[in-house]
């Protein structure tokens, strides 16, 4: 990201992992799977990282998908493209999971 001196692009994606992931623990914790919840943890585990992006006070424009998946032996499988510059665009995705779910967070950061 072009915003960021040399080095400090390591540094924004490893900030970036670090927010996703406080989010996530936060939010879900130690809690088993529940269905009638998962709205509600995606909504907030989404909110909380991109309120802590935005903090950073980067010039980019953010983009937060949250995906939360029961553990039953089900398949996943997700895909996504951007037309982006690689010199100041960005992106970084957590794989979280406890006994019953996986949450996957992926977070996108766009130059303004």
């Amino acid at each position: 990201m072009d915003d960021f001196q040399a080095g400090e692009e390591v540094t924004a994606g490893l900030l970036c992992l670090l927010v996703a992931q406080q989010a996530i623990e936060t939010t879900i914790g130690g809690n088993a799977y529940q269905h009638s919840k998962v709205n509600q943890w995606t909504t907030s585990v989404v909110e909380q990282t991109l309120n802590q992006l935005t903090k950073l006070g980067k010039p980019f424009k953010y983009i937060v998908t949250c995906v939360i998946m029961q553990k039953n032996g089900a398949g996943l499988h997700t895909a996504s493209s951007c037309f982006w510059d690689n010199s100041s665009d960005g992106n970084c995705t957590v794989r979280w999971e406890n006994k019953t779910m996986y949450c996957i967070v992926s977070a996108f950061g766009l130059a303004i």
